[in-house]
């Protein structure tokens, strides 16, 4: 089975970002910015009370500390620094689902951090320790160092797959500063074939494997509500209830 997430919560102060309601009715879980890349207090929440309304469950999408690159940038930073920046965030959007009656569903670092921990030992060994405090799952994509760094920590690993973001020749994630709208009908298309297959074709026209037991779409994709409804619609028979 699986269920659709979406990166979201990411306005700040006057400035907005997606259309967060919106996307709502079209996705099941909600990875929420915790204020080191996007969102503030009032900002966090109100997604969450959102996410209540529509009976969305609510992860926290925790990032390095670069609101001005919009945590889309790579950073040097040593294992126990990232854990504590990671507990901070976490727990600060855990104390507005507490406010709720909301549990903390996962955790999925966001951009250039999610990249690094597929990548590099102590960079997904400190998403782990901060996830040993909140004792919940963590979302990666399957095949890479963070997914066997993860498991071997004990924690439940979900395998993502993008619908708007495209894969290099070697199954690694072309992560950009800004999203590019995509075609909804070829989204929903790849998405079938990631469930159904376990498989999507690179920029290089080559096939690589992925794991879609959920699935991610952006809210700031520019078309990302189109995207959110085309991609439900197509793997409606493969959905775990709300």
């Amino acid at each position: 089975m699986v269920v659709i997430n979406c990166d979201m919560g990411e306005a700040y102060g006057l400035y907005k970002m997606g259309d967060d309601k919106a996307l709502m009715p079209h996705i099941d879980v909600a990875n929420v910015a915790c204020g080191f890349h996007a969102s503030d207090f009032n900002h966090m929440r109100k997604t969450v009370q959102l996410a209540k309304q529509f009976g969305v469950k609510v992860g926290a999408h925790p990032s390095l500390p670069d609101l001005q690159g919009f945590g889309r940038r790579e950073m040097k930073i040593d294992r126990e620094e990232l854990t504590n920046c990671l507990l901070y965030q976490i727990g600060a959007l855990k104390a507005f689902l507490d406010a709720e009656g909301l549990p903390l569903n996962h955790i999925k670092p966001h951009g250039a951090l999610y990249g690094m921990a597929a990548r590099s030992e102590n960079i997904a060994e400190a998403v782990a320790d901060a996830a040993d405090v909140y004792k919940v799952p963590l979302l990666g994509m399957k095949g890479t160092l963070h997914q066997m760094v993860y498991e071997r920590r004990g924690h439940t690993f979900v395998a993502e797959y993008y619908a708007d973001l495209d894969y290099n020749a070697d199954g690694s994630l072309i992560i950009t500063r800004e999203h590019e709208a995509k075609d909804p009908a070829d989204a929903a298309s790849r998405c079938t074939r990631a469930v159904n297959e376990g498989k999507t074709r690179s920029v290089a026209g080559n096939d690589v494997l992925v794991g879609a037991d959920s699935i991610c779409i952006h809210s700031d994709t520019p078309n990302a509500v189109a995207i959110a409804h085309a991609v439900r619609e197509a793997v409606r028979p493969y959905l775990t209830a709300r």
